[in-house]
């Protein structure tokens, strides 16, 4: 599961780049994502998730928890860690 947010499920879209003279060709527009170690206290043990630097902002005000539960309700956690929450 290369370049796919863990929580938000966020993967490259494609679009064009444009030159001066109005030519186009394709290119990808990719998640900015980061390798990062969570503790999840409620299973006393440190998780990797590949998450996007949006949703690091939120885990840091809401929690990794709280986060988790919330993607797994509408759906957009990776089945890798469905047994986390």
């Amino acid at each position: 599961m290369a370049r796919i947010c863990d929580i938000t499920g966020k993967k490259p879209i494609v679009g064009n780049n444009v030159s001066h003279a109005h030519n186009k060709t394709k290119r990808w527009f990719y998640p900015n994502l980061q390798k990062k170690h969570f503790y999840i206290s409620e299973r006393e043990m440190w998780v990797p998730l590949k998450v996007c630097t949006s949703i690091l902002r939120t885990i840091n005000k809401k929690g990794v928890s709280v986060v988790l539960k919330e993607a797994k309700k509408q759906g957009t956690l990776s089945q890798r860690y469905h047994w986390l929450v």
